[in-house]
């Protein structure tokens, strides 16, 4: 296995329990806090660099389910960061207390994306190994 494509996996996985920590602690917290949004950011560097990362091994964007989802998620992860530091940032009560339905449903996204990317990579790397 090559070294880029093991820091991908790395990476990525890294993001995922980051951001799931983030996800599920808020929730349980009953607000958001300042803590959460140091996790949701880390998700998002990381996840950033697996999937840049990801790429370099795959030869580029790939216009399939598992490439869009992906785009969307990482879209989604940008907004959502922003989103709950301005939320923190201005203390808008209303938000930190409901943020977590948003939280969920970008991490229900991510987390479709993250095994649409095991669906697709596990078949293309067992026919690359027979080769």
């Amino acid at each position: 296995m090559s070294p880029t494509l093991i820091g991908a996996v790395v990476t990525i996985l890294s993001a995922a329990t980051l951001y799931t920590i983030a996800v599920f602690a808020e929730h349980h917290s009953g607000g958001l806090k300042p803590w959460h949004l140091a996790l949701f950011w880390a998700g998002f560097v990381f996840d950033t660099t697996g999937t840049t990362l990801m790429g370099q091994v795959a030869g580029g964007f790939r216009v399939n389910l598992h490439g869009v989802l992906g785009l969307a998620a990482i879209v989604l992860m940008l907004v959502h960061s922003v989103w709950a530091t301005t939320a923190v940032a201005f203390r808008q009560e209303r938000v930190l207390k409901e943020f977590h339905r948003f939280s969920r449903a970008v991490w229900a996204l991510w987390m479709v994306t993250l095994i649409t990317g095991f669906a697709f990579a596990i078949p293309e790397m067992a026919e690359k190994m027979r080769k």
